[in-house]
Formats: C-alpha cells, sequence, structure tokens
C-alpha cells in the first residue's frame, strides 16, 4: 500500500519546483507566454547530422552564401541568408514543392540549434535575415575536406528527404508560438487542417475548430516529473497533448491513468468553474502541448446554435477593382432542409455565369439524397405563382438554374427513378409554358431543353434496353471489353451456390435485394424453407447478408462466392476448389512483358474502372446504400480492383520457387510501380508496393538481400511516399500539387468521407448539418479533379499492339487466402532457427 500511496513520479520534493510552469494565477487569460529565446538547446545526432550536410554541401556547390555580412554598421561573422537559404533548398530536390515547405525544413534545425538566427529568433522566416551554422558559431569555423565533400555529395537526398517529412511539423509548432494576433490567414489554415486529425477535438464541428485555430496557444515542457498543474489549484486552461504523455494523479491514491498523443484534460474544471480534481505530471521527456485559456473556452465552446437556419457571417471578398467590399457573406451551417434550399435560392446570382454562392448550391445538389431525397426535393422545386410578378420570375430563373445544376451533377442516375424522370418533362413544359408570356425565361429555355431531352430520351431507352452481366463481375470476357457504368436497372445471370458445391443461375436486377435473390434461388430450387445468402471467401470466411442488403455480389472479396444454406447448415459450409485461386504462377508468359506495358495497360483498364464511378456512389457508400436505397456497384468494384492487384503481386512472388526469378520479379513490380506512379494512377501503384510490403513478401529476406541497392533505394522512397503518418502527409502533399488525370488511393478517400461523417452528426437539434455536407462534397470533389482531364498518356505501345497484356492485366488470378499465401511463403523460405 505504501507503494500505491506515494507518488511514483518523484516531483513532490521541493528540488523539483524549479521545473513548474508558471503559476495560472499570475498570467492573465489573454497573455501569451513565449518560450525563452536563450533555452540551451541539444540537438539530436540525426538532425546533427543533417545540418552538417547541408552546411558542407553549401560550402560545396555556393560557398558564397556563408560569409560575414555588414547591416546597420554591423558585421555578422559567417551568416547566410533566409531566403537564399530557401532558394538553395528548392534547387536541390524535387520532393521540395513549395517555399513554405522548405521554410519548415529549415525551421527543424532552427528547433534544434544546429541552424541559429543572429538574434536567437525562433522562427525561420523566408525574408532577408541572417541565420548562422552551429559549426560557424566558432572562432575559426571548420571547412569540408574531400571525404565530407564526397559524403555530403551522397547524402544530401536521403537527408532532404529526411527533412521534408519531418518539417511540416515543424512548420506546425513555428506558427503554433506566434502570438495569436500574428498568425496569418494561412497560417490559420495550417492549424485548422491539422485539428481536424486531432482524437480529442474530432466531435466539434468546423467553426469551433476554426475559432479554436485562431486562439489555440503552443506549450512545451523539457523535463518528465514537470507538473503541469495540482489538484485543487483554479482552472484556468484546456489541454490537448501534441507529443508525450502525462500522468494522471489523485492525492492518495498516486497515478490513475495515462494520457497520451491527442488526448485532452483540464476541462472538468473549466465546465464545472470548480478547482482541479487532479495533478497531471509529465510521464516523459519534451512533452509538447496546446492549449486554450478559460476566457475563450468559455467564448467558443459554450455558444449555442439557433432554430431554423444557422449562417455564419463573414466579410465579403475584394472586389475586382481591389476596393473592399462592405457588405457580408452568409453561409449556411445548418437549417431544414427547406430552409437551406429557400436561402441558396436566394443568393443565387442571376447576373453572372458562376458566383461564390453556386458553390454552396453545387454542394447541396450533390448532398441532398442525404436529408431531401428526389421524392421531396422535386415537389419543392415546383414554387407558388401567388407571388409578385418580379419576385416570381427571378426565382423562376433561380429554380432553372438550380435544376440545370441538379441534371449535370446526378446524370445518368436520374433515368433510374420515375419521379425525376416525370418531374423534369412537367418541368420543361412548365417553363415553355411561361417562357410564350415572360421572354426572360426564353435565354434559359434552350439550355435546359437540351439537357432535359437528353436525359428523358436516354431514360426511356435505357428502361427498354437491359444488358446482362455474366459471372458476377470477377472473370470472363467481358472484362476484355471497354467498360461501361453500370447501372442499378442493368440485370445479372449470378451463380448461387449450395453446401454440396451445386449451383444456380438466376437472373435479377443490379439492385436486386437479398430477400429478392433468395426467393428466385427458392423458385429455381422449388423449396419453400428460410435460406440464408452468405457470402464465403476462399479462408472459409463468412458472411450473413440481411434480407434488404441490395447489390451484394459486388461486395464479395476478390475469389468470394455466393452461397445459400438454411441456418443449421452453415457450419457445413466450405470454399469451392476454384476458391484457392491461381495453382501454378502465370510467371512464364508475365516475365517477358514490358514493365512499361503492364503499366499502361493496367493504368488504362483502372482508368475506365475509375470512370464509370459516380459521383453519388461515394455519398451513398459513405452514408450506407441501404440508408439512401441505392447501390455502389461501380465502386465497388474498383475497390475490389485495388485488392486484386495487391494480392496479384503477393500471389506471383509467393508462386515463383527459384531464388534469382524472385528477385526479378521485386525488380519487376518496382518498376511497374514506378510507371503507374508516372501515369499518376496512385491507386495501382499503392496497390503494388501494398502487396510488395505484405508480411508473405517482405519477410523474404534471402530474395530482399540479393536486390540490386538502386532498386531498394526506389522501393524505400516508394515507401516514404506511402507513410501513413501525419494523415498521409507525404502522399497529399504530391498529389496536391499534380494534374489531372489522376487515379487517385481510392481507399484514402473513402476513409475521409467516413472519418468526416462518423466524426460529425448529420443532423443537430433537429437541423440538417450542411457543414458537414459541405465537407464531404469538398472530397467528392476531389474525384471530380482528378477526371477533368481523360486518359491520354503517350501509350509505349504506339506502333504495335500487344493483346497478350491487356488481356494478362484484365484477367489476374489471384490467390485471396492470407494464410496460404504465408504458408507458400515459408515454404519458399523456412523460418530460420
Amino acid at each position: 500500500m505504501a507503494g500505491l500511496l506515494a507518488p511514483p513520479y518523484g516531483v513532490m520534493e521541493s528540488g523539483c519546483s524549479g521545473d513548474r510552469m508558471p503559476d495560472k494565477e499570475n498570467i492573465s487569460n489573454n497573455s501569451f507566454v513565449p518560450v525563452s529565446k536563450h533555452q540551451t538547446k541539444v540537438p539530436s545526432e540525426k538532425i546533427l547530422r543533417a545540418g552538417k550536410i547541408l552546411r558542407n554541401a553549401i560550402l560545396s556547390r555556393a560557398p558564397h552564401m556563408i560569409r560575414d555580412r555588414k547591416y546597420h554598421l554591423k558585421t555578422y561573422r559567417q551568416c547566410c541568408v533566409g531566403t537564399e537559404l530557401v532558394d538553395w533548398q528548392m534547387q536541390q530536390s524535387s520532393c521540395i514543392h513549395s517555399r513554405i515547405q522548405a521554410v519548415g525544413m529549415w525551421q527543424v534545425l532552427l528547433e534544434e540549434g544546429v541552424l541559429n538566427h543572429v538574434d536567437q529568433e525562433l522562427s525561420f522566416q523566408d525574408k532577408y535575415l541572417f541565420y548562422r551554422f552551429l559549426d560557424d558559431e566558432q572562432e575559426d569555423p571548420p571547412l569540408p575536406d574531400e571525404e565530407e565533400r564526397k559524403e555530403s555529395q551522397e547524402e544530401l537526398q536521403d537527408t532532404l528527404l529526411l527533412l521534408s517529412q519531418i518539417g511540416p511539423d515543424a512548420h506546425m509548432r513555428m506558427i503554433l508560438r506566434k502570438h495569436p494576433s500574428e498568425r496569418a490567414a494561412d497560417d490559420l489554415e495550417i492549424i485548422y487542417e491539422e485539428l481536424l486529425h486531432i482524437k480529442a477535438l474530432s466531435h466539434l464541428s468546423t467553426t469551433v475548430k476554426r475559432e479554436l485555430a485562431g486562439v489555440l496557444i503552443f506549450e512545451s515542457h523539457a523535463k518528465a516529473g514537470t507538473v503541469l498543474f495540482s489538484q485543487g489549484e483554479e482552472g484556468t486552461s484546456w489541454y490537448i497533448i501534441l507529443k508525450g504523455s502525462v500522468n494522471v494523479v489523485i492525492y492518495g491514491k498516486g497515478v490513475v491513468c495515462t494520457l497520451h498523443e491527442g488526448d485532452d484534460f483540464g476541462k472538468l474544471a473549466l465546465v464545472n468553474d470548480s478547482p482541479r480534481a487532479a495533478s497531471i505530471v509529465l510521464r516523459e521527456d519534451n512533452c509538447h502541448f496546446l492549449r486554450v485559456d478559460k476566457e475563450d473556452f468559455n467564448r467558443i465552446l459554450r455558444e449555442h446554435g439557433q432554430d431554423v437556419l444557422v449562417l455564419e457571417k463573414s466579410h465579403g471578398r475584394t472586389s475586382s477593382h481591389g476596393a473592399s467590399s462592405s457588405h457580408y457573406k452568409y453561409k449556411v451551417m445548418s437549417g431544414t432542409p427547406e430552409k437551406i434550399l429557400e436561402h441558396l435560392l436566394e443568393m443565387i446570382r442571376l447576373d453572372s455565369q458562376f458566383s461564390e454562392s453556386d458553390t454552396a448550391l453545387e454542394d447541396f445538389v450533390l448532398m441532398h439524397c442525404v436529408f431531401i431525397p428526389n421524392t421531396q426535393l422535386c415537389p419543392a422545386l415546383q414554387g407558388s405563382d401567388q407571388e409578385k410578378l418580379d419576385y416570381t420570375l427571378n426565382n423562376k430563373r433561380r429554380v432553372i438554374r438550380l435544376v440545370m445544376q441538379w441534371v449535370a451533377v446526378h446524370g445518368d442516375q436520374l433515368q433510374q427513378e420515375d419521379v425525376p424522370v416525370a418531374f423534369l418533362e412537367e418541368f420543361l413544359v412548365a417553363v415553355s409554358n411561361d417562357a410564350e408570356s415572360i421572354p426572360a425565361l426564353r435565354d434559359q429555355l434552350a439550355e435546359l431543353e437540351r439537357r432535359v431531352k437528353r436525359h428523358t430520351e436516354d431514360a426511356s431507352v435505357s428502361q427498354k434496353k437491359h444488358k446482362v452481366l455474366l459471372r458476377q463481375f470477377s472473370m470472363g470476357d467481358e472484362k476484355l471489353q471497354k467498360r461501361q457504368p453500370i447501372k442499378s436497372i442493368d440485370e445479372i445471370l449470378l451463380k448461387v451456390y449450395c453446401c454440396d458445391h451445386t449451383y444456380t443461375t438466376i437472373r435479377v436486377p443490379v439492385a436486386a435485394s437479398v430477400r429478392e435473390v433468395i426467393g428466385a434461388v427458392a423458385d429455381k430450387l422449388g423449396s419453400a424453407e428460410d435460406l440464408l445468402l452468405v457470402s464465403l471467401s476462399s479462408a472459409g470466411e463468412k458472411v450473413i447478408f440481411k434480407p434488404n442488403d441490395v447489390s451484394v455480389f459486388s461486395t464479395l472479396s476478390v475469389n468470394g462466392r455466393l452461397f445459400v444454406c438454411r441456418r443449421d447448415q452453415l457450419d457445413s459450409l466450405t470454399p469451392l476448389p476454384e476458391q484457392d485461386g491461381s495453382s501454378t504462377a502465370l510467371l512464364a508468359g508475365f516475365e517477358l512483358m514490358s514493365s512499361k506495358d503492364v503499366a499502361y495497360h493496367m493504368t488504362s483498364y483502372d482508368w475506365e474502372l475509375f470512370h464509370c464511378v459516380h459521383e453519388l456512389e461515394l455519398i451513398y457508400h459513405t452514408f450506407g446504400r441501404q440508408n439512401v436505397k441505392k447501390t455502389t456497384v461501380n465502386l465497388d468494384l474498383f475497390l475490389r480492383r485495388f485488392n486484386e492487384i495487391q494480392f496479384w503481386v503477393i500471389t506471383e512472388v509467393c508462386l515463383c520457387s527459384q531464388l534469382s526469378k524472385r528477385v526479378q520479379l521485386l525488380k519487376k513490380f518496382i518498376k511497374i510501380a514506378a510507371h503507374c506512379k508516372e501515369y499518376r494512377n496512385l491507386n495501382a501503384f499503392f496497390a503494388i508496393i501494398m502487396g510488395l510490403s505484405n508480411p508473405a513478401v517482405c519477410r523474404l529476406s534471402q530474395t530482399w538481400e540479393k536486390l540490386p541497392s538502386k532498386f531498394k533505394k526506389f522501393y524505400g522512397e516508394f515507401e516514404n511516399f506511402m507513410d501513413p503518418s501525419r494523415n498521409h502527409r507525404a502522399y497529399r502533399l504530391t498529389v496536391s500539387k499534380l494534374e489531372p488525370p489522376i487515379i487517385p488511393f481510392m481507399p484514402l478517400l473513402i476513409k475521409d468521407m467516413t472519418f468526416t461523417h462518423e466524426g460529425n452528426k448529420t443532423v443537430i437539434d433537429c437541423l440538417v448539418n450542411f457543414e458537414k455536407m459541405r465537407m464531404i462534397a469538398n472530397t467528392v470533389k476531389i474525384v471530380r479533379y482528378c477526371r477533368s482531364q481523360p486518359f491520354s498518356p503517350d501509350s509505349p505501345l504506339a506502333s504495335k499492339s500487344h493483346p497478350e497484356v491487356r488481356t494478362y492485366v484484365r484477367q489476374l488470378n489471384v490467390i485471396d487466402n492470407q494464410r496460404t499465401l504465408t504458408q507458400l511463403s515459408h515454404g519458399l523460405e523456412p523460418r530460420r532457427s
């Protein structure tokens, strides 16, 4: 008991009081406590080495940059200029995309004391300011010898890559160290983006996060054992852990729990206006925190919304002539569906082709299926004829603008519902009639007529002509034809298996529910028993579908199959022999194919699949297609393609028994990944590298040891590009600089949308959370941007045709059973004792 009662953290002795932060009572809520300019810095070996490599590289390539400089009659010895350092760094590597990124990289060195501002300022700035390397602080600074010059040449790129990975964090800390009043708009945006990924803030709205970005204060403490605050003290701040961990200590009980990165503490005392219920003690050295002081906490986190429509007020943008506009903009945050629609219609500017309000209108058009389905939206757009003529005219013109945008965004999806098609036909007739008496409507009538007729005519054709799709889209000759979007009204011939591996073939609509599939199977089998529809993977994993699930065939794993059985037969279900996948390697043909040809045809096929995915399928997938009663077949097939490519890589390697050929295979896959990246097929690129990173492949140490160092370096760079830390920051930074067409890493986009969906309520206080709709729409627009240009790269096959390569990449045979792949891997290279 003595051990439990005694504080185990060693901070209650008087000797440790010097580590404590200043009492909060002596700091006003509005004050900002900067970190000491003259704190002792002990740089890490890694950053010390990075600084040495950069200094030696500069002295080798541009020695004039480090020299004595005069400013205001004062001489500063052996200095560099901030802008010149940024210029030089951007010239050295393609991994540095912006000056802001370069600033963050130099900030890493500044924080650790490897680079110093001549007046000990803590922020690196891209300005005519003087900085000095640590080695140049000496009386007689050392010059690099020939060997050090050679080392700097060899290690420079790896050093810049390292700094580019840790630079964003340093840049973030630099911004957070600024006084809140000194933060620019760009600074606030960077802080806001960081807040999106902090666990403790995930439940807060975007508005609150943006306000917090303006008031958060960065606080760091160097030593474990520092007491942040003590039990019984007045609560003056709320804390979020950015780095490190703390112990929560209660008098008489000792450490009751430990909090880690992303956790928060100190809120209870502020909410209840009560003393601190526990002491907080640093558990490790070098902990970083975000702090919100009491006054800001009360102002931001205790606000409440309104009842019908909540708008966010902000200053209007500067006019095109440079004069600041005096009006305010209002952004919809939440509201009832009808009020949101009414407000957005009112905000449409009829005197322009495109205005800022159109962005919100576009978000509404994209997301309305979540909160006001077509069956409710169409009647709402009918309007009333009782208003004054001017108002009626303008309102009709606005509704026409909205309808045209609605048709443009939803496209083929509208043809699959009776209500929208009937509405469009009636709407066109009504506008045509109005245009006879109101000439002002005639300008829009022609365009409206063109769009509506195209969709209504397509709808009537598609209602009559359904295509039959074979073999649940997994194999067969249909893969060799150019892919077309699959509609919910299309039909499919589906094999459904029984316990004894016999099967029956049924013909059902793509959007058929499980209940309908079971009914069709029961009719064929002549069975009246209660049956279950089950997905069975090659590993024997079973998923029982619910009666209301739709389009379940498209959710099967790569080698998955549909089975039907009674509940008491579930345990007797076993995979089909064909589900094992490829039993012999396809290497004979594959090894002769050019890596660039494979990457080209793979990208061409992936682009077809990607292009078939309708934007709305992303929304249906995020909110649950059962909830919106829609199918996501095209998206499902594209996501399945990712898994197929990944397992293809693992299968080929694990079925290759010869060591020398396995090494050649690794080289080939790394080359194919490089070409896919060159073609901006990032989905396939990720799938290939993740296949190579699979435990069944990466454990083959004898194979990897024989891989040439050049390929190991490429693979290392690819792994860094895929690094998931900081929410895939390396990937996101690169993609933001790419021009379309791009095939993005789709699982990450799905994760982003799911994160937004699960972290924000759809309805708040009976109002639609339109802010959430806007956030999800922004992710969907990334897909729109990626497809805004057609895929037409220079084909490596311009003068010749390689149909065997095209056929090969469209019909990959794979093993998707991880257990089988691991066993094959151990057969190739048994575990070393």
